[in-house]
């Protein structure tokens, strides 16, 4: 098993010193592993490529995320690999050695925040975390049985950090419980809950649940969820979703998502890259190059179909306190899968991944299943800083179902 660290916490010893402090706090005796965009001080920030560490210079600042899982107790342990720039779904980076998927061997780990994934589904981390854009909380969540939850956007400032695509980068964490989900959760979002940002509560026993039914059609662990589903249908206020509701292949999800992001990359990197001409991965270079063709009127078209989405959201929204989605199509791909299976997979999450990436909305990864031996699960989606919320309901998820199943 390659090691999902780039830099461990004895690469720089100042990086990790945290004063004493008499009075416990809430993340005492967790270890953090940090994804490789974050800044932290007396480290390199290497963006998972090696032309972004020769071109750039240490870090003088650590993100402030970072800074506040320190100052709540937990333990730097490393910075983990992650795909090049953070531009793919595949949590496979060809300037390290491929990472297995613990939780599945043989499959790929998922998402550009693999490193901290794996990190933490060996026990080698209680916190993975990561960022997520289009998706690289929440699938290698799906992919390792995690817990993932990709924040409200801009509820937590991206600061100090490498960017992908601003108006979609959200900072994130994975763990392997629940309980150490809901602590990190509370230890980092209150800090950032600004006027504009304050917290949605969700009532538990009154909660108001919309069943994208037709997605989980079309899901290769559709039967695992659909028996979770009508378990929860016994115990809440459950009411499916028609297609019309969230028919994503009318609402052009992916698409939309695909050329607002890479709008924002090409303008975030394309000088760089039209500069160093970096060694990068075939089929991110593909989408790099691809990024640098997108017309104004493809924008401004797709930012147009963006308001329709989020308009659409909103009005569900007014009718549901959740809507509960598949997170990705089923399990991890292998990883000796041929290019088109990988990239066919990546869209079809994408196209999932999409509907909280457009709006802004968070969403918490349950992982609840497994398929052939590999994780999988499903998503609640909620309200903007409903955050907390959804962690809370989620819960009450599981100990009501459980307790079902149990009499």
């Amino acid at each position: 098993m390659s090691s999902p660290f780039v830099y461990t916490a004895q690469t720089n010893q100042r990086t990790t010193e945290k004063p004493v402090e008499s009075q416990p706090k809430a993340l005492d005796g967790l270890s953090l592993a940090v994804k490789d965009l974050f800044h932290m001080k007396g480290l390199p920030t290497t963006a998972g490529n090696p032309t972004w560490l020769l071109t750039h210079a240490y870090p003088e600042v650590t993100n402030s995320t970072v800074i506040r899982l320190l100052e709540e107790g937990a333990t730097f342990v490393g910075k983990t690999i992650t795909d090049e720039l953070a531009y793919s779904l595949n949590g496979q980076n060809k300037h390290y050695s491929t990472l297995d998927n613990p939780a599945a061997s043989g499959r790929i780990p998922g998402g550009s925040s693999s490193g901290s994934a794996v990190a933490v589904s060996l026990l080698q981390a209680d916190i993975g975390l990561g960022t997520d854009t289009g998706g690289s909380i929440r699938v290698p969540s799906s992919y390792q049985g995690l817990w993932g939850l990709r924040t409200t956007h801009n509820a937590i400032p991206c600061d100090n950090m490498v960017p992908l695509a601003p108006s979609f980068d959200t900072i994130g964490w994975m763990t392997r419980d629940i309980d150490t989900m809901l602590a990190v959760s509370q230890a980092c979002l209150p800090s950032a809950q600004t006027h504009s940002h304050k917290p949605v509560t969700i009532d538990v026993e009154d909660a108001r649940i919309g069943i994208a039914t037709h997605l989980f059609e079309t899901v290769a662990h559709e039967s695992q969820c659909t028996r979770f589903i009508e378990a929860l249908t016994t115990q809440y206020d459950c009411k499916a979703l028609d297609a019309g509701e969230l028919n994503l292949a009318h609402l052009d999800t992916a698409d939309t998502f695909r050329v607002l992001q890479g709008a924002e990359i090409w303008q975030q990197h394309g000088e760089w890259i039209s500069t160093h001409n970096p060694d990068i991965a075939n089929d991110i270079k593909i989408r790099f190059d691809w990024c640098k063709t997108l017309s104004t009127f493809a924008i401004k078209q797709a930012k147009a179909q963006q308001a329709h989405i989020v308009a659409h959201l909103n009005m569900l929204f007014t009718k549901y306190d959740v809507l509960v989605i598949p997170t990705t199509p089923g399990i991890a791909p292998r990883c000796d899968a041929d290019d088109e299976t990988l990239a066919n997979d990546r869209n079809a999450s994408l196209s999932l991944t999409a509907i909280a990436g457009l709006t802004g909305l968070p969403q918490l990864h349950l992982p609840l299943f497994t398929l052939h031996n590999a994780p999988c699960g499903l998503s609640l989606v909620g309200k903007k800083d409903s955050d907390i919320a959804l962690i809370k309901l989620a819960k009450a998820f599981l100990e009501n179902v459980n307790a079902k199943n149990a009499a």
